[in-house]
């Protein structure tokens, strides 16, 4: 990954793959909010905001801030070149009514 930002564009498939190699989730939904977000002070350095519902059998027995660390921890670079603001929903299947068992 370069430097800088990617695309608008290719943020929010960055993201859902960098999630998906690190969680293994069971589901996912991300959402590009930075129209919301246009002319706010983090904005103008060309990062996004975004909202993360993830549901993985990884976060069973752990706390929600650990939860949101993993999160990050998944995002890596991206926190630091295309993410301003990130909320997050992190659920085991157990909280989400999903069949982990398929």
């Amino acid at each position: 990954m370069s430097g800088g930002p990617l695309p608008r564009e290719g943020r929010v498939d960055a993201i859902r793959v960098a999630l998906g190699e690190a969680l293994a989730p069971l589901a996912l939904d991300v959402v590009d909010d930075s129209a919301r977000h246009a002319g706010h002070a983090g904005a103008r350095d060309g990062r996004g905001h975004f909202n993360v519902d993830v549901v993985s059998t990884r976060f069973e027995g752990m706390l929600p801030l650990a939860r949101h660390r993993a999160v990050y921890a998944a995002l890596g670079r991206l926190m630091e070149t295309d993410i301003h603001a990130l909320s997050i929903r992190a659920r085991t299947p157990a909280e989400a009514g999903i069949d982990a068992q398929g």
